[in-house]
């Protein structure tokens, strides 16, 4: 399990790299089973294994995620160049697309120091600014890069329309609902399977 985990921890490195993300860039992996985490950032040749419970300072901020949400398995912290710009409009999204409904569900204001994580997250949102810094989540290493990607993607046209005063249109809230049951079901399965020492299948599908 720690090879396949290992190999995901430099899959998910190397893909931001070729994205040009910036070294200080921070990523995570829970350990399943351990009840610790990997933690590291784009300038790391490998990463730094600490607990869950008491983490050493710099991975502090990806522990309170863990502890927080069982169903999360890995983390990307400052990626994207859009993501941060939209602290400004009130440092909150709305849902305005579905494939953002459907993995990175709604996203909560955000917050200035991790002690106010665990209450932000509670909706199951898998985006979140810390002291305007994007935390993206995701069950996998893979999930949580296409989530990081997608907020991306959707923060670029959020922060755009805004600045231009364009007309914002927001899903229907049945579609919304629709999504975030599906993305909840994703979320607890991925609980159950590292509750039992196991990584979680890949989310591919809508």
């Amino acid at each position: 399990m720690r090879l396949a985990l290992h190999q995901q921890w430099l899959d998910l490195q190397q893909r931001l790299v070729r994205r040009g993300e910036l070294p200080a860039v921070a990523l995570s992996l829970r350990v399943p089973g351990t009840g610790t985490l990997w933690y590291g950032t784009l300038a790391d040749a490998e990463p730094a294994e600490t607990a869950l419970g008491q983490a050493f300072p710099d991975a502090a901020d990806h522990a309170v995620v863990y502890r927080a949400r069982p169903d999360v398995g890995a983390i990307i912290q400052g990626a994207g160049s859009y993501g941060p710009l939209v602290a400004p409009f009130g440092a909150c999204m709305p849902v305005l697309f579905d494939e953002q409904a459907r993995h990175l569900g709604r996203m909560a204001a955000g917050v200035s120091d991790a002690s106010r994580v665990p209450e932000a997250l509670v909706g199951g949102g898998n985006v979140l600014l810390l002291a305007d810094r994007p935390l993206c989540l995701g069950t996998t290493a893979s999930r949580a890069a296409l989530n990081a990607e997608l907020f991306e993607k959707c923060a670029k046209a959020y922060t755009l329309a805004q600045a231009t005063g364009a007309t914002l249109t927001r899903l229907p809230w049945w579609v919304v609902l629709i999504a975030t049951r599906r993305l909840a079901r994703d979320q607890r399965n991925a609980a159950l399977a590292f509750a039992s020492g196991e990584l979680p299948a890949e989310s591919r599908g809508y």
